[in-house]
């Protein structure tokens, strides 16, 4: 493999390990914070357990986030220098943000709510609890920013033949940021509320002691979980239509839509392979007309296909890249403006599919404990265990199918912005030998490994200490209610 290729797999890995833990910190943040605002204001000793067995497993992902989230910003400087050269007035700007403003809020927040259980007054420490909550979800809001605006250029001029920022208030509302930050932080609350019904399901099922906890986690969670699903469909519809506006061909890389459709339908599954020459060889099975209405709110609109698409980015970029030896063997080949049909087909309807099924899984179990009842069946903890990934994959699947989905730009031409504002993934690219590049991506994937295993043994063995691991031992005499020593713990 060659430079370019090896530096994507990197930036791939290493992106798509770090947002295993990013949804589930900003999501199960907000509830934990919620859990202890309902302790301070009822005193149930119920609400300060989930807050301590909810907030400790919270601890441990974000410790891990922080970790591989260094790495990614230090990869502009590594293995993407060229594109950072060319994008690095505006892209700095919110990365700088969030690193100055939200991640100094969350860390210094984080650790008065961490050290501040028997120092604080109850009210300043859950201010900190929301305090940090919040701030995780503004660090979101800032590298959604700087990520909408690769997809979609605003705020800019061209100058000395890179853009320069004129609006960082145009960067920051962006229609793709401000379409995608809802939706980001609904797949978010996904995560958390599927781990939330996974958990508690299990322990609930075992009929071990603290039973209010686990069904009120379990029904939070539950309801969490299709709320946020609503959210996902919503704000999904909005950003189909973006993409429709914006991004012409990632949304028919999305269909495998190989010719133009008026109207257009829309894609279930496909039986063949999808990136294949000759688009007659693959059966669909389609919605008519459904297509059409995601992309532009009516049963009639013209949906262009791959073919058509083709022509006119290579009437409007150019049949073949420079022919510049930083581009190696690409030098003056052909531009494939096809992104991998496979792989946005397929994580498109992995995206959508993995969301609905957690979705269910919410519901169903909200159904089993209804009333109080306690599942008993042999397969209910194996359900709501395998539940727990699906939100992940969904979030994978999505976020793999934005950014392959507009290669082979690494910013995509905005159809309505500045000329020249962008930049082919081939042209960002640091000079480098595939051997440095081979040595960091094996380096970095062995500490994530390492690391992977950590974040399982830590996750393993406070999940099944449960609610006794993280509270304080009980004298022979103690009464269900909280004693001294209980409040002495809290505060």
């Amino acid at each position: 493999m060659e430079v370019l290729e090896l530096a994507r797999w990197q930036f791939g890995i290493t992106t798509v390990y770090h947002f295993l833990m990013v949804p589930l910190t900003i999501g199960l943040s907000i509830l934990v914070a919620a859990m202890q605002t309902r302790w301070v204001r009822t005193g149930e000793l119920r609400h300060l357990k989930m807050t301590k067995f909810w907030g400790k497993l919270l601890l441990v992902n974000f410790a891990m986030g922080v970790v591989t989230g260094i790495v990614q910003e230090f990869q502009f400087g590594m293995n993407w220098s060229a594109y950072s050269r060319f994008v690095g007035d505006v892209f700095g700007a919110p990365l700088a943000m969030e690193g100055l403003v939200a991640f100094f809020v969350e860390s210094t927040f984080l650790g008065l709510w961490i050290f501040g259980w028997d120092r604080l007054p109850k009210k300043v420490h859950l201010a900190c609890a929301w305090a940090f909550s919040l701030a995780t979800m503004a660090s979101a809001y800032f590298i959604l920013a700087a990520n909408s605006w690769m997809q979609h250029p605003v705020g800019v001029t061209f100058e000395n033949g890179k853009p320069t920022m004129n609006s960082i208030w145009a960067v920051l509302t962006n229609n793709t940021a401000l379409a995608a930050i809802p939706h980001t932080l609904a797949g978010a609350f996904s995560v958390a509320a599927a781990f939330l019904v996974g958990v508690a399901g299990w322990h609930l099922w075992r009929r071990g002691d603290h039973a209010d906890v686990w069904r009120s986690s379990l029904r939070l969670g539950g309801w969490v979980g299709v709320a946020a699903f609503a959210v996902l469909a919503i704000t999904g519809d909005t950003q189909g239509k973006l993409m429709f506006e914006q991004q012409p061909m990632k949304m028919a890389s999305a269909e495998a839509l190989c010719h133009t459709e008026q109207p257009a339908s829309f894609s279930i599954i496909a039986i063949g392979d999808v990136a294949g020459s000759n688009c007659e060889d693959v059966k669909t099975f389609n919605v008519p007309a459904l297509l059409s209405f995601l992309a532009h709110n009516d049963f009639k609109t013209e949906v262009k296909g791959v073919e058509d698409l083709i022509t006119e980015y290579q009437a409007k970029y150019g049949t073949n890249y420079p022919d510049d030896p930083a581009l190696g063997s690409l030098a003056g080949k052909p531009i494939d403006y096809v992104p991998n049909l496979p792989v946005t087909y397929w994580g498109f309807r992995m995206m959508i599919g993995f969301g609905a099924v957690s979705a269910g899984i919410g519901v169903l179990a909200l159904w089993l404990t209804r009333r109080g009842r306690v599942p008993g069946s042999r397969w209910f903890p194996w359900l709501v265990l395998g539940g727990v990934a699906t939100p992940f994959l969904g979030n994978s699947a999505g976020w793999i199918f934005t950014e392959m989905g507009r290669q082979p730009f690494v910013v995509v031409p905005n159809p309505t912005g500045v000329d020249g504002v962008w930049m082919f993934t081939a042209q960002a690219v640091s000079r480098l030998t595939t051997g440095e590049v081979w040595t960091s991506l094996i380096a970095l994937t062995t500490v994530y490994a390492a690391l992977g295993v950590v974040e399982l043994y830590l996750m393993r063995k406070y999940v099944r200490g449960g609610v006794d691991a993280v509270m304080p031992p009980k004298k022979p005499d103690d009464s269900d209610k909280p004693g001294e020593d209980t409040l002495a713990f809290a505060y």
